[in-house]
């Protein structure tokens, strides 16, 4: 029974089956991951998009809070071939709408030909092509999303492990990963979350050991206030960047970002460090790269399958960034030592 539409830019509609009801608009990309899925759903990174997992079950081993990255389910919506019972009920609660019975394969290999694309989701008793339709005519491209910041970041200050004897770290939440923060207060760093729109006169009444750019949804260039803070800081306290703030840190220092075709989704992506020459694997959910590193900033490490920056440094400035997700979750710990390395600068 045919009870959900998905709509694709250039208004091709696909059938599916409704999971979870209701109508919804969004970026369309695709995971990889084959593990992860309560992760994935709830990373602040994919904020208005619409998620399709290429694997082909979704939610064989249940749903525990405990996985989760943030408080909520980011995407709009969810494509899968087959959702179990628990994921979909779960996204129901979330008030998220979900399909599956579709092909994901093809869906996959569209997105890989086409890129991401806009998309428009219609699911539920009594919903026709042409609600899907509508919706997708409503969609914004990612970069007209402004002010995403502000979906996804806290509103006011919280530290964790307040008592830490280790440095204080300034976290500029643009959409932060909770395990980002766990991974920094295990290794008993005090860590401020702050609000993505922080001034750099609250960073100079706080006056951290460490000022650390988070990952986030959307176009990077749309983080200014973040932007700024790198600008005043550089060479005054050293500077780290995950995904998103990667991309913050090149902007503000001279380099340029750009939007990639489909991006990189998934647990499996390939890293060269060109200074030691080791490949690692690594957790990625990205849809902008660095285009330019500019002139203050080293790549020290690339993606092997296309060579887009996967890590940029400066000795002297005390700066060091990822493209990945160092903490994984889900995915490998090939690289869970770059926390040591971030935390290395405030001593160095």
């Amino acid at each position: 029974m045919t009870d959900a539409y998905v709509a694709l830019e250039g208004e091709r509609v696909v059938e599916a089956r409704a999971r979870s009801p209701g109508t919804t608009r969004g970026e369309l990309v695709f995971t990889t991951a084959y593990t992860g899925y309560e992760e994935s759903l709830t990373d602040p990174s994919y904020e208005e998009q619409i998620l399709t997992f290429s694997y082909p079950l979704i939610g064989n081993y249940g749903v525990r809070e405990e996985r989760f990255e943030s408080d909520r389910v980011h995407p709009r919506g969810v494509v899968a071939r087959e959702l179990t019972d628990d994921v979909a009920e779960w996204l129901k609660e979330e008030g998220r709408p979900a399909v599956d019975h579709i092909d994901t394969r093809e869906l996959v290999t569209e997105i890989r030909d086409e890129g991401a694309m806009k998309c428009g989701i219609a699911a539920g008793e009594d919903v026709t092509e042409e609600d899907a339709l509508a919706e997708l005519r409503q969609c914004k491209h990612m970069s007209e999303h402004t002010d995403i910041g502000s979906q996804v970041s806290v509103s006011e200050p919280t530290v964790y492990n307040a008592d830490g004897d280790g440095p204080d770290v300034a976290l500029i939440d643009c959409g932060a990963k909770g395990s980002i923060q766990q991974s920094l207060v295990e290794r008993d760093a005090v860590v401020h979350v702050l609000p993505y729109d922080t001034t750099p006169a609250e960073i100079e009444e706080l006056d951290p050991d460490l000022l650390f750019i988070s990952n986030g949804p959307g176009d990077p260039e749309n983080f200014e206030a973040a932007a700024d803070l790198v600008d005043e800081y550089a060479g005054d306290v050293p500077l780290a960047g995950i995904c998103l703030g990667q991309q913050v840190v090149a902007n503000a220092l001279g380099g340029s970002t750009e939007k990639m075709e489909f991006g990189h989704r998934g647990v499996n992506q390939p890293v060269r460090d060109l200074r030691t020459d080791q490949v690692v694997m690594t957790t990625q959910n990205h849809g902008y790269t660095v285009a330019e590193p500019g002139e203050e900033l080293e790549v020290t490490q690339i993606n092997v399958n296309d060579d887009t920056p996967e890590g940029l440094e400066n000795d002297d400035l005390d700066i060091i960034t990822r493209q990945y997700h160092p903490e994984a979750n889900p995915g490998p710990n090939d690289s869970l030592s770059f926390f040591d390395d971030v935390l290395e600068l405030v001593d160095g």
